[in-house]
């Protein structure tokens, strides 16, 4: 099918849910895509961060077919193989004083798990979350997520969940008290528009949590797997977070997600939560092969170094007319526009860059960590020339 039909046949029947972009993907490779007419694009939308180690990936290929093969399903009322091969590895290289995960399907999943089980852990009823924050839009990663136009439309949500400015400790001080059960934080806000916390901030909520006996929660969904130059963003600043849901790129693209959980938090009672397809046998090896090729291929310092890279050539070049500031942690970038960001995705999707929105003025990078630093410098000249051609944003 062309893009035309396959655009007409899909626009027919879907929920309407989703901002469509009239474009039609059928293929990847690395950091590149291409539409149903052959064009190749620059891939700086990386799956929405779920494509940390690129598209088809010949390792996550390899052990997702070998899988399948094998066995598909298998829920976690009966142990499996590839599910103690995936815990084994996956606690080995978390934070120190995690040693137990629950396994799920996605990001929102996660925090799900991560606020109910915090919950269960202190018997408090508060979560504390942050202004901007994004974690979901299931009913309690909603409630904890900032925007009001995606939480108003479905009011009354999960309550005692309230929001505090972000990298303002007062704040957080003020507001953690006797009946907090959790404060739920990203190291970097993504959605929010790519705004990294300080040290200060973070290691003085996680010493506030300790001290009044609520868990310190770090959402890695988007930040985990190498995004930001280290494994979790968390190791940026030494966090010992009690419950820490991943996603994303954990499985090299398919859906699964992880919520990591401190020993401290103690035993979590047989049936307080549960999923039928979380730690399924094909997505346990699709995330082993991830895992493996993030450190045999060196993507993670890959990371920190080209995003270094990025950011200062962002920086350097880029028109202070129309941009505030660019910023970010590793390949997760965000430039502030000085206007709308909507015409400047769809310029850069004629120049074969696709991007991300993080807000309403805020281009977003997240390309696959695989990308090259060529394709990185003609996605900057895209944006740079794009910008230029701009002037009403000034």
């Amino acid at each position: 099918m062309n893009s035309q039909t396959i655009i007409e046949h899909e626009g027919a029947h879907t929920s309407g849910a989703y901002p469509k972009r009239q474009l039609a993907i059928v293929r990847g490779e690395g950091a590149h895509l291409w539409d149903a007419e052959g064009r190749m694009y620059i891939d700086c939308v990386g799956g929405q961060g779920a494509a940390n180690l690129g598209h088809a990936h010949p390792k996550v290929v390899a052990a997702i077919t070998e899988q399948a093969k094998t066995l598909i399903s298998c829920p976690e009322i009966f142990y499996n193989d590839r599910r103690a091969e995936l815990y084994d590895l996956l606690i080995s290289l978390a934070p120190p004083g995690m040693n137990r995960a629950f396994l799920c399907n996605s990001g929102a999943e996660a925090v799900e798990a991560a606020i109910k089980f915090a919950k269960l852990a202190t018997g408090r009823k508060g979560i504390i979350a942050t202004m901007r924050g994004f974690h979901g839009r299931t009913a309690g990663a909603l409630s904890a997520t900032w925007e009001k136009a995606y939480r108003e439309p479905f009011m009354p949500l999960i309550p005692e969940t309230s929001h505090v400015p972000y990298n303002d400790l007062e704040a957080a001080s003020g507001a953690i008290n006797e009946n907090t059960a959790a404060f739920l934080v990203e190291v970097v806000q993504g959605e929010g528009g790519v705004r990294p916390g300080t040290a200060e901030y973070l290691c003085g909520v996680q010493a506030l949590c300790r001290e009044r006996g609520a868990l310190f929660i770090v959402d890695e969904v988007q930040t985990g797997y190498g995004r930001t130059g280290k494994l979790f963003a968390s190791e940026h600043y030494g966090l010992e977070p009690d419950l820490m849901p991943t996603a994303k790129s954990l499985a090299g693209g398919l859906p699964f997600g992880a919520c990591l959980i401190a020993e401290r938090i103690g035993e979590i009672s047989t049936s307080t939560h549960g999923t039928t397809f979380g730690g399924n046998p094909v997505g346990c090896a699709a995330a082993v092969a991830a895992l493996h090729a993030l450190h045999d291929e060196g993507l993670i310092e890959r990371s920190a170094t080209l995003g270094k890279w990025m950011i200062e050539r962002l920086r350097s070049t880029l028109p202070a007319t129309q941009v505030r500031e660019v910023r970010g942690l590793g390949l997760m970038i965000g430039i502030e526009l000085r206007g709308k960001v909507a015409p400047i995705l769809r310029a850069l999707q004629e120049k074969g860059v696709l991007a991300l929105p993080a807000g309403a003025t805020v281009l977003r990078l997240l390309p696959p960590l695989v990308i090259s630093q060529d394709d990185l410098e003609t996605a900057a000249r895209a944006i740079e020339e794009v910008l230029t051609a701009q002037p009403e944003l000034a």
